[in-house]
């Protein structure tokens, strides 16, 4: 049977990689059991996507997950793809092939699991959504998790966002309105419920399915979401992708106490090397203010959102569960922070 599919993929731009995507006709065998081998390879034009020149240009999209796509009333499908070169081999773009290398190095070994807070801002031309076209809206403080037209802005973009990635089955925790006005947030991860796996490639995934999607529907609303880190200068808020991760044993009441310990100690001394995998413009960010720690300096702190790695109130308690890296900006590439999470608190350096 004939079905729609479109395939997604992280081009080369640099420093910030962006999404690209084309739809292909896809004759699946067995529409009542489709699997991803069933998904064939395809190739795209690497020279008009900052990875390959023109002389050589053909590069492969080999699909490596799929979910329905919640956009089209038939029945379609997005698959999203790591790119590979003429060979087979990983393009050097494909940060999801590296993080699946250090899973296979031992890293998965720790069964870790992840969890992706997406803030981003949304844009109608050169202004924040809701902000007046010449001057600032009223400071900070009433937007975040607010409610009402004075104090909110994009609510129909944002639940038509929602809808999407529940119809897609993507694993999105929640969403809330942001501290800046026009901002917003949806957490992708772990959920407790039923048998869904937080492990870093799936999430990972889902972040940049649920990226896609905001996308695509910020086209039918004519309104641009950025990851702009630092969106608007000035005393506002910036946007991160705060991540929080846990492995066996810091959610093992038996070690959990002694892990939060080590991995503090870890990322401590790996502060800079980390910086250097979270985002461009990261310093606009990191100031030291608006909830954020200094760039130079590393802190650690229970319930501290000020600090560079955050120990939750209720795990400061219990003395196990997971941890909260606050320092990845907005327009951080999930796999690039999950493997550098991965191979610091599991030593694969």
């Amino acid at each position: 049977m004939l079905k729609l599919v479109e395939y997604i993929w992280m081009d080369g731009a640099t420093p910030t990689q962006k999404l690209r995507s084309k739809a292909r006709i896809v004759n699946f065998t067995n529409p009542t059991l489709i699997t991803l081998d069933e998904f064939p390879e395809w190739s795209f034009d690497g020279s008009s996507t900052y990875q390959a020149d023109g002389q050589n240009s053909d590069l492969i999209l080999r699909p490596v997950s799929f979910v329905k796509n919640p956009l089209k009333e038939i029945d379609s499908y997005l698959a999203l793809c790591e790119v590979m070169d003429a060979q087979g081999n990983p393009h050097p773009s494909n940060t999801r092939a590296r993080l699946r290398q250090i899973l296979d190095q031992g890293a998965a070994l720790e069964e870790p699991w992840f969890g992706f807070e997406q803030e981003y801002t949304l844009f109608q031309g050169r202004t924040p959504l809701g902000w007046p076209e010449n001057g600032y809206p009223a400071p900070q403080g009433p937007f975040y998790c607010g409610v009402g037209a004075d104090e909110v802005f994009g609510r129909d973009l944002v639940e038509a966002h929602t809808d999407a990635l529940m119809a897609a089955g993507i694993m999105l925790y929640g969403t809330n309105a942001e501290v800046m006005p026009g901002q917003w947030e949806f957490q992708i991860g772990y959920r407790g419920v039923g048998s869904e796996s937080a492990d870093p490639l799936t999430v990972s995934d889902h972040v940049w399915y649920a990226r896609w999607l905001l996308y695509r529907i910020g086209e039918k609303y004519n309104v641009t979401a950025t990851l702009d880190p630092k969106p608007v200068k000035g005393d506002w808020n910036g946007a991160g992708m705060h991540t929080n991760f846990s492995t066996k044993s810091l959610r093992d009441p038996a070690t959990g106490k002694m892990m939060i310990e080590n991995y503090i100690t870890q990322l401590s001394q790996k502060h800079q090397t980390h910086i250097s995998e979270y985002g461009d413009k990261l310093a606009e960010r990191l100031t030291g203010e608006h909830e954020t720690c200094s760039i130079s300096e590393f802190k650690s702190g229970n319930s501290d959102r000020g600090a560079s790695i955050r120990v939750p109130l209720t795990v400061a308690k219990k003395g196990y569960g997971y941890l909260e890296d606050r320092r990845p900006g907005a327009n951080a590439d999930p796999y690039r922070v999950a493997t550098r999470i991965l191979q610091t608190i599991c030593a694969i350096d």
